[in-house]
């Protein structure tokens, strides 16, 4: 008996003996929050400062991307780090990189305002803004140190997150499997991101079946559990502004009830003021992070108490980067209309040859920029440490096969058009796709393209384009290039009608250049009604063409441009040279001839905000003089002018021309606020007739012209106003435009 209090006394005048003997588990739950959940970055780095060694973590939304980073063997200043290095309006808007679109792609993508699913007639709604792709990639790109784990209770952490079935409602534990997937699926918000499919259950947010998911935390083995809770609160009617303010003080309901039941769950219970934040304050990261510290620092007394009945330490994790890989294997599912070829096409991949993360990244980007998956699942699982990986990858392929689209669009040379197109994939062969576009307004026009995208290999296409537009031009540049007579009037109206079909292939050459074939018949019809007789026809002497010719091209073209409209770096080449064989020969002075053009522009930021464009450019003619129809017609301001019409500051459309030229631009862009843009160019150009046979072309410059400008970047494409000056002729130009050209 006496031995008893003895033994008695001794563990109460040191509790440290009894507590070493007790070791405590302790267990982590963060709960959902969108940016919010940036303060749990925060809350570790006190627990960390303060001893604490997390056991078990559970977490839902962005709790479960937080804690499960922290699980895998980042460290709170190492998260910290990363979410300040994320770009997350890129993140969450899925935004691909333009490098990563074929050229097809990017004149597709840089066309229409508004896309939607439009299979068996009949319009559909995105599941989501976003796809999430971005999120998995870059969750797939941390935790590439894990390898091949598939048990989430093997990670330096044991770790368990969250999702819901958006079939039944349910709460979906997720501890096994793809843990890249597993924190997208948890972290899918409703309405901005597509739910996740994942071993046949279509998944969603976490939050949405248990925000907070203390019970499955004590029932892993937790013996004191932690909370970090960054919810919402109910606010007021006036804070209620959007229709996601309304879904999430809907979802609000049950989580503010749930927590009353949870809060006495929780031993150290951490409730950061968030309240000037919301769901997408991502730009305000750094403050969210510090209120997450600011809170957790109020319970580091108690968080010492804790660590004190804990024994040993966090052990450290050395997350190894790889930066050059070799790939043995690809393993594919899901792909079930898109074969192998046109996936590795895409990938860029070779086996057994040097493959880095970027070349990953890129080929995945690819993918995507297709439009053809919803999502590429992926994983690189090394093979026995003989350096090899497996590319092991689950596509999730678009359902959508067809799709409505819509334009807008006002220039002063087409005016006003609506943009109608109609978009189907698969048509005749899985990797084909058809678009018709279809214009009305001021002048019908219409543009039908066929493609059979074979990635990187020989890919095969047709178009058919026809053109129209109208504008007046000076009496005396017509004369020159028409013979016309003298009948005292300045200017008269030209009517030109382009229809143009083409049948091509075309490769990457080298990766990064596209290079074509091809075959073109191109008829073209220019007349002027202010000549032809008084009841508005038109006669011989008023129609100055009406010929169809026959050529053969090729071209060469490489755009790593990030912006069509304002780009900040990149470098651009469209090199086109066409040998025109036969023609109908209207005017009956058509002998075979060539024509060559080619424009070089570079792109570069010196300083934030600022960027400048220089691009020259050039063309000629070898051969036969007798056709001018085709020659080159520089002014007025555009992106998408067809044939050899060439935009250049200070002048209207259509007022110089010859069958040569040379041009230079140096433009200035500043980018006042976000999409915001004032800009200052200055052109130059010598263009006439056999301007590099005679030497001309180096000589000073014979036109110049300058611009001041403001642009827009709108979903509908650029907004832009821009004043044009030339000192030759001593007159001005204005310039609108409002949207994608097409």
């Amino acid at each position: 008996m006496k031995k008893l209090l003895l033994l008695i006394f001794l563990l109460a005048a040191f509790p440290g003996i009894s507590q070493e003997q007790e070791d405590l588990k302790v267990g982590l739950v963060l709960s959902g929050g969108g940016a919010k959940g940036l303060a749990h970055i925060g809350a570790l780095k006190v627990i960390e400062e303060a001893g604490i060694r997390i056991d078990y973590i559970g977490g839902s939304s962005m709790g479960a991307i937080i804690g499960g980073l922290y699980a895998s063997g980042y460290t709170a200043h190492q998260l910290d780090s990363i979410f300040h290095e994320t770009n997350f309006n890129i993140l969450i808007q899925d935004n691909i990189p333009r490098s990563a679109k074929s050229f097809y792609e990017k004149e597709d993508a840089e066309k229409y305002a508004l896309s939607l699913p439009f299979d068996d007639f009949k319009i559909g709604l995105p599941s989501g803004l976003s796809r999430g792709q971005n999120i998995y990639n870059l969750m797939s790109q941390l935790t590439m140190h894990l390898g091949n784990v598939d048990d989430f209770s093997e990670l330096p952490i044991p770790f368990f997150c969250v999702a819901a079935d958006i079939e039944t409602g349910e709460e979906v534990i997720l501890d096994e499997g793809s843990f890249a997937q597993a924190v997208s699926a948890s972290g899918a918000i409703p309405s901005i991101f597509s739910p996740v499919n994942l071993d046949g259950r279509l998944l969603t947010d976490g939050g949405v079946a248990n925000n907070y998911p203390v019970e499955e935390l004590r029932k892993r083995g937790a013996e004191v559990i932690i909370g970090v809770d960054v919810q919402d609160s109910l606010v007021d009617k006036e804070d209620l502004r959007s229709v996601f303010d309304i879904l999430t003080q809907i979802s609000n309901f049950r989580t503010i009830s749930d927590m009353k039941e949870k809060i006495p769950k929780t031993d150290i219970y951490i409730n950061p003021d968030i309240s000037p934040f919301s769901v997408l304050s991502f730009e305000k990261g750094a403050a969210i992070i510090d209120s997450g510290r600011v809170a957790t620092l109020k319970r580091k007394d108690e968080l010492k108490k804790l660590a004190e009945r804990q024994t040993g330490s966090r052990e450290k994790v050395k997350i190894s980067t790889i930066d050059t890989l070799q790939i043995s294997t690809l393993t594919l599912e899901g792909n079930n209309t898109y074969p192998r070829s046109y996936i590795m096409g895409k990938l860029r991949l070779n086996y057994f040859t040097d493959f880095t993360l970027q070349d990953l990244s890129e080929g995945i980007n690819n993918l995507s920029a297709s439009g053809n998956f919803n999502r590429v699942n992926y994983r690189l699982i090394p093979n026995n440490n003989d350096g090899l990986y497996t590319l092991a990858m689950k596509m999730e392929e678009s359902e959508n096969k067809s799709f409505l689209r819509l334009g807008l669009h006002y220039d002063e040379l087409y005016k006003i058009g609506a943009l109608i197109n109609y978009t189907r994939k698969s048509l005749l062969f899985s990797n084909d796709v058809a678009s018709l576009d279809i214009v009305v307004g001021d002048q019908f026009r219409y543009n039908f393209d066929y493609y059979i995208d074979k990635g990187f290999y020989w890919s095969i296409g047709l178009k058919s384009r026809y053109n129209k537009f109208e504008h007046p031009v000076s009496f005396d540049f017509a004369r020159e290039n028409a013979e016309l007579e003298d009948i005292g009037i300045n200017k008269i109206d030209v009517d030109y009608r382009d229809f143009t079909n083409q049948v091509y292939a075309e490769t990457l050459f080298k990766q990064v250049f596209s290079f074509g074939l091809g075959a073109e018949h191109k008829y073209l019809r220019i007349a002027s009604e202010t000549l032809g007789d008084p009841n508005g026809g038109i006669d011989e002497n008023t129609l100055f063409e009406n010929s169809h010719f026959y050529s053969t091209f090729g071209y060469l073209k490489y755009d790593s441009y990030d912006n069509k409209y304002f780009p900040s770096r990149g470098v651009y080449f469209d090199g086109d040279f066409h040998v025109y064989l036969f023609s109908s020969d209207y005017n009956n002075d058509f002998a075979e001839f060539s024509i060559a053009k080619g424009t070089l522009g570079y792109a570069f930021s010196p300083f934030n905000r600022f960027s400048t464009r220089i691009v020259t450019e050039a063309g000629f003619r070898i051969g036969s003089a007798g056709v001018n129809t085709l020659d080159f017609f520089l002014g007025g301001y555009g992106n998408n002018l067809i044939n050899n019409f060439v935009p250049f500051y200070g002048y209207d459309f259509i007022s110089l021309s010859g069958d040569s030229y040379i041009k230079g631009l140096l433009e200035f862009d500043y980018e006042i606020f976000r999409k915001n843009h004032v800009i200052l160019g200055a052109n130059i150009a010598n263009v006439g007739n056999n301007l590099y046979s005679s030497g001309e072309w180096f000589s000073l410059p014979d036109f110049t012209g300058y611009a001041l400008g403001y642009g827009i970047d709108t979903f509908m494409g650029p907004l832009e106003l821009k004043y044009t000056y030339s000192p030759e002729v001593k007159a001005s130009q204005w310039f609108f435009s409002l949207g994608f050209w097409f």
